[in-house]
């Protein structure tokens, strides 16, 4: 499998959009590498229903998908994940340490 085009961006949360070839020859159009809280991952390409909620219409098994992120985040390029471990996904951010909680004058209502 290989990422036939690739169109780099910013768009929000999404880096890119890119089409895939199988090595049967199939092109799957409309993925997307996306920046989510825990770094990047691959969107399948997706539909929106009546109720305006997306549902993927390509359907991976998890290797596959893992497979598909690591692919992309190569074919993206060096320097967009500067802190990444060499798994190429992003470490969760640490929790900062707290100074004993919140107070009444916290609360903004």
């Amino acid at each position: 499998m290989t990422i036939e085009r690739m169109n780099k961006g910013n768009w929000g949360k999404i880096r890119a959009f890119f089409d895939l070839k199988t090595e049967d020859g199939f092109i799957i159009k409309g993925f997307k590498l996306i920046e989510g809280i825990n770094g990047l991952f691959v969107g399948f390409p997706s539909q929106k229903n009546k109720e305006d909620e997306y549902f993927d219409t390509v359907m991976a098994e998890r290797e596959l998908r893992e497979k598909l992120t690591k692919l992309a985040i190569k074919e993206f390029g060096p320097g967009i994940m500067t802190d990444a471990p060499e798994s190429g996904y992003k470490q969760a951010p640490q929790p900062v340490e707290s100074d004993g909680g919140f107070s009444d004058d916290d609360i903004p209502f």
